[in-house]
């Protein structure tokens, strides 16, 4: 029993202090705020609180505390919450096995608590051993002692002290009231908890001066952190920033992302209302989660992202996430269920009218603000953003659906499932068009004899597998862009990967022509020879249809060998008329649609 100090004429009362301080300290939490006006405490000898322990927890939300027990604040905070846990975790049912299921309940409260770092179990309750149980949710737990037993030697983990239950079930509630849905109330403060973490890691981030206001732009970002997934962790890790001066120094009218930067810009003179934010939002994030930046490949900016703005306005009108602003929408339906790639081509075709469409950031403008280095997201430090920004989503995704967040567009999934698997590279990608143009040759069996210098016993024959005879019809033909803008790194590595390539699927020999601002044809020539002894020639403009007309029309050439054409997509537009592919650095484009596969080089 605690005995009150004499201090000034007034007693004191420590274990009433304490218990009032670890019940501040609980119920302070974001978590267990909502559950502070639905239950009721009673800490008094009438309660019926357990002798030899810390309290019990009723259905209906009554939590019975022994009244003279002493204990440090943060021990109380540990108790309430153990309470507070059993209710919005929906603990309080039957069960055959009784006693396990309400075993598994307290260590499942145990681990969340331990993983929430709030407070401290208090003496007695502290030596549950945690990392021995073999998982974490109820009902695996459940069917862990169900099918194992309870040890002899665990440990009380119940708040009666005991391996009796702190959960008192049947307790009647009032007449005329309605019944608590504590789960409504636990997904509440695990909402608010999402929502003060943001707040508290976002000001030391980007606000050293103080937190950030709860402004329309910054509701919408938490309600997706807290009602859908599917954007929820992407939106936690963007910067909302709305400052009309600066919207107005960076030509924003409505809304802008900077995706090496993680920042949102709203413009707040814009004056959306909160439904419109929520749709201006979601569009910024989906340019980001979709990799539209990188996804360019050397298009024109402004056109790309036009094209990519008509398909996620399309989509977000289709899953109905808010509502459309009245300007800068570019929304047509004769464009529904086009890819942006698709869209691109199109838009190519009428650049007159298509110029003057509005984006969020204005006409002219995209809204996907450009990194200071043009090829930035081939750095390092732009490909470990990458690949976060593709877990984010990949991860956001399985939650949605998980959950039943609502409906998705299937070009949005396909897209999604797309961007979650790594991305197959080139030189594997050349291989496989090797495997489709040249086969593996028929071959026969040979009884001849061997050479005395291939064998021991020369005198015995023995079947072996030799080709069938040269085909002179198994070759391709090269057009290599030898203009001063190549890299020369990569075009070693483009030669080497086709000599291999062509080696490995027998192909004896390859027609090679070089081309700037004329065509060099060097004949037929080994394989090996394209990666070790070719001289480049010429440094000047380049204009590839001169050297694949140079193969097309030559009468040494098979009328069917395809193409194999190595450029940077500096040059001029080029027509093929038999197959082909294109091999391009990564972040460039060509003059044209293409007409085959096109590999790109990184």
């Amino acid at each position: 029993m605690a005995r009150g100090k004499q201090s000034g004429g007034v007693t004191r009362d420590p274990a009433s202090e304490n218990f009032a301080a670890g019940y501040k300290l609980a119920t302070g939490h974001p978590l267990f705020a909502p559950f502070a006006m639905r239950t009721h405490v009673a800490r008094s000898p009438q309660a019926r609180y357990p002798v030899n322990g810390w309290a019990t927890v009723s259905s209906n939300g009554s939590i019975a505390v022994h009244p003279k027990r002493l204990a440090q604040p943060e021990e109380w905070a540990w108790v309430l919450g153990h309470c507070y846990l059993h209710l919005g975790m929906n603990h309080f049912q039957d069960r055959l096995h009784q006693r396990e299921w309400d075993l598994a309940c307290d260590c499942t409260v145990y681990q969340f608590l331990a993983a929430l770092k709030l407070g401290r179990p208090p003496p007695g309750l502290d030596g549950l051993p945690l990392d021995q149980l073999p998982a974490r949710s109820e009902e695996s737990l459940f069917r862990y002692f169900c099918e194992n037993g309870i040890p002899e030697t665990f440990p009380a983990a119940s708040l009666t002290g005991t391996h009796e239950t702190d959960m008192v079930r049947g307790q009647s509630r009032p007449r005329y009231t309605k019944p608590t849905d504590w789960q409504s109330l636990f997904a509440e403060g695990l909402r608010l908890a999402v929502a003060h973490a943001v707040d508290t890691a976002g000001p030391r981030r980007h606000h050293p001066r103080g937190p950030r206001r709860l402004t329309t732009a910054e509701k919408a970002r938490e309600w997706f952190v807290s009602s859908y997934p599917l954007l929820g962790a992407l939106a936690a890790s963007f910067e909302i920033v709305e400052d009309q001066l600066i919207c107005h120094r960076m030509e924003i009218g409505i809304a802008a992302v900077n995706a090496y930067s993680r920042e949102i810009y709203v413009n707040p003179a814009a004056g959306l209302t909160e439904s419109e934010t929520v749709f201006v939002v979601a569009h910024e994030l989906l340019h980001v989660a979709l990799e539209h930046q990188k996804r360019r490949r050397g298009r024109d900016a402004e056109l790309w992202n036009v094209a990519c703005d008509y398909v996620i306005n399309d989509w977000l009108i289709e899953m109905e996430i808010g509502d459309m602003p009245p300007a800068g929408l570019l929304y047509d339906p004769a464009l529904k269920g086009l890819s942006a790639e698709a869209i691109y081509d199109q838009i190519t075709r009428d650049l007159r009218r298509y110029r003057k469409l509005r984006t969020f950031r204005g006409a002219g403008l995209g809204d996907m603000l450009e990194p200071a280095a043009g090829e930035w997201w081939l750095t390092r430090e732009g490909v470990d953003l990458d690949a976060f920004y593709r877990r984010c989503l990949a991860q956001g995704f399985q939650l949605h659906c998980d959950g039943g967040r609502g409906f998705l567009p299937a070009g949005l999934i396909e897209e999604i499932r797309a961007l979650s698997q790594p991305p197959v590279p080139w030189d594997v990608q050349l291989a496989h068009w090797f495997d489709q143009k040249f086969p593996p040759r028929e071959r026969r069996q040979s009884y001849a004899r061997m050479s005395r210098r291939q064998s021991s016993a020369p005198d015995i024959p023995r079947p072996r597998w030799v080709p069938a005879g040269l085909d002179p019809e198994r070759t391709f033909g090269v057009v290599l862009d030898t203009s001063g803008s190549m890299d020369r790194t990569l075009l070693g590595d483009a030669l080497g990967a086709i000599a291999s390539y062509a080696e490995s699927r027998e192909v004896g020999a390859v027609r090679v022509v070089f081309c700037d601002a004329a065509a060099y044809d060097q004949g037929y020539m080994p394989p090996a020879d394209i990666a070790g002894r070719v001289q480049v020639k010429g440094r000047g403009g380049t204009i590839l249809q001169p050297a694949i007309d140079l193969l097309e029309q030559a009468s040494d050439f098979p009328r069917n060998g395809p193409l194999l054409i190595i450029t940077d997509g500096q040059c001029d537009a080029f027509l093929v008329r038999r197959e082909h592919a294109i091999l391009l650095p990564e972040g460039r484009t060509l003059p044209m649609k293409p007409g085959g596969p096109v590999f790109w080089i990184s």
